[in-house]
């Protein structure tokens, strides 16, 4: 298969937290997402653009926060994150990028 212009459009980044990094043993990724992406075209998109086979994948809508930018009230943008298993044997290396 060949990466299509929407599959870079679907995933917009990996995220590498502390959280991220616990799934990650256990075979899981996590990526932000377009906001209106579904979990087939997620899947689809991380089996083309990185060639591994992908066992299920979970969705998350991570709601901005209020915050205060040098005394300027502000907010923080909504945030969808897709946790994406992989099958055994699979792997994805996030540090190294498309």
């Amino acid at each position: 298969m060949s990466a299509k212009p929407e599959h870079y459009d679907v995933i917009v980044k990996p995220i590498i937290t502390e959280k991220a990094t616990l799934a990650s043993e256990n075979g899981a990724v996590v990526f932000e997402v377009a906001k209106d992406s579904s979990k087939p075209e997620i899947k689809a998109a991380v089996e083309t653009l990185f060639n591994v086979k992908v066992k299920a994948v979970n969705t998350t809508i991570t709601k901005g926060k209020n915050k205060r930018f040098r005394g300027i009230a502000g907010k923080r943008s909504d945030v969808k994150k897709a946790y994406v298993t992989l099958e055994e044997g699979n792997t994805i290396d996030v540090t190294t990028g498309l």
